[in-house]
């Protein structure tokens, strides 16, 4: 690299729920995955944190979408506005010398060669001259600080907004992988639900994730127990204004089916492991990851169901981003974990 060459490196952790891009160690742009599209126009109007505040709140010219749905990319012209949108975003700085940008972008492990191409294109599109794409169970590894390259196993769990990813990791390769589209927003959609059939009140999405981060349990009983959530929404029979306390116990119960579908398929992963990779994770625990990490008495539900020690990662919603960016800066050591 000569005098007068400079390379910026971004990492980019493409999430159902939120992007984040990290630079020189630090977050730069950590935004809701959405997109404001004019219907009228064909034009994108907003992305990331401004379309999320316009998000079922639109008028009949505009729409606001979320590119990636159940953990795959639902929108391909909506992701590659997105993609070059955050990009650009991180970009806004003017540099006197010529520049070019690396950038390593996390993808779910389910996208199919068509989704892959559109990641790496849009990522193209919005002037990077390397795109390299790491998948998110790895990426969320190496985050957590775990040796991937080491002949141990690991398991990882990351449940994140569209899906639940469980991978058994061992030698820089993902040695089995369940996926399934029970994560974050199914949690959401239980509680949307709930309240409709249970209290008679119709919420909005919105609504349901502030219930979820506030009162969102795995468990029926927690040691620290926090206060009810009050509610305001519309009374389904009267359709006046209606306000409702909302407690834990509750959305534990209403949470149940879901939660019970990831345990199912964690129980699929390690009944495929190998003995000698299974006792490695007795050995080590199951790593949990991602946004869905957070919800209250999840580790100690899982350890009591399989009796292998749970951890939730010291930094769950930034695992995945963490990771990306370790891959970016030793490339050289993690080019066979590159798509």
């Amino acid at each position: 690299m000569g005098f007068f060459s400079l390379t910026r490196k971004l990492a980019v952790d493409l999430g159902t729920a939120n992007t984040v891009i990290i630079e020189d160690g630090k977050i730069i742009i950590d935004q809701p995955s959405y997109v404001t599209l004019n219907k009228k126009t064909d034009k994108v109007e907003w992305v990331g944190a401004e379309a999320y505040r316009r998000f079922e709140k639109e008028n009949n010219d505009l729409s606001t979408v979320r590119p990636l749905k159940d953990g795959v990319v639902a929108d391909l012209d909506a992701c590659e506005y997105m993609i070059r949108g955050m990009i650009r975003m991180a970009t806004t700085k003017k540099h006197f010398f010529p520049t070019s940008l690396k950038v390593v972008v996390c993808v779910p492990s389910g996208s199919t060669d068509v989704e892959i191409r559109a990641v790496r294109d849009a990522a193209e599109k919005a002037g990077a001259n390397e795109v390299y794409l790491i998948h998110e169970p790895m990426a969320a590894a190496i985050g957590i600080g775990i040796d991937v390259m080491e002949p141990t196993g690991n398991v990882i769990v990351d449940i994140g907004g569209g899906t639940t990813e469980i991978a058994v990791i061992s030698l820089g390769g993902i040695v089995n992988n369940k996926s399934i589209k029970v994560a974050g927003d199914e949690f959401t959609n239980d509680i949307v639900d709930y309240m409709k059939v249970e209290h008679g009140i119709r919420i909005g999405e919105r609504t349901a994730e502030e219930i979820k981060k506030n009162v969102g349990s795995a468990l029926e009983q927690l040691d620290d127990e926090p206060d009810p959530y009050t509610v305001v929404g519309q009374d389904l029979a009267s359709i006046l204004p209606k306000t409702v306390d909302v407690n834990y116990h509750e959305i534990s119960t209403c949470l149940d089916k879901s939660i019970t579908k990831i345990e199912t398929a964690i129980g699929n992963a390690l009944d495929d492991t190998a003995p000698e990779l299974y006792a490695d994770i007795f050995n080590n625990g199951i790593y949990l990851a991602g946004g869905g990490a957070q919800l209250k008495g999840l580790d100690k539900r899982l350890q009591s169901k399989f009796q292998i020690p749970f951890k939730i990662a010291e930094d769950p919603l930034y695992s995945v981003a963490n990771g990306t960016y370790i891959a970016l800066q030793n490339s050289d050591k993690y080019t066979l974990l590159f798509k």
